[in-house]
């Protein structure tokens, strides 16, 4: 499913969609979430390479001068960055 929403009918759509989702059969579920992620999902080696650079990307001194821009904000704390953390990370680019 693809779809753009308005924020205001986000909520309600998640719910429904969930709850529909939800009382499928199990084992259909765990199955077809089974088979999508083996034809999606990249080899195990190939993940590890991936997190690898991740993880040696958040190192660089750029990355964590913008990660304590970000907390200082209030990132990962209640509050209004944590519920509007793409405005947030927009007014950090400018």
């Amino acid at each position: 499913m693809n779809r753009s929403l308005p924020d205001a009918e986000l909520d309600a759509f998640v719910d429904a969609l969930a709850g529909r989702i939800s009382s499928f059969d199990k084992w259909a579920i765990a199955n077809t979430k089974r088979l999508v992620n083996a034809a999606s999902l990249p080899a195990d080696v190939e993940m590890a390479a991936g997190w690898d650079a991740c993880i040696a990307s958040v190192g660089r001194p750029t990355t964590q001068a913008r990660l304590k821009a970000f907390m200082d904000l209030g990132f990962h704390q209640p509050g209004d960055v944590e519920n509007r953390i793409g405005h947030y990370l927009e007014k950090l680019n400018r």
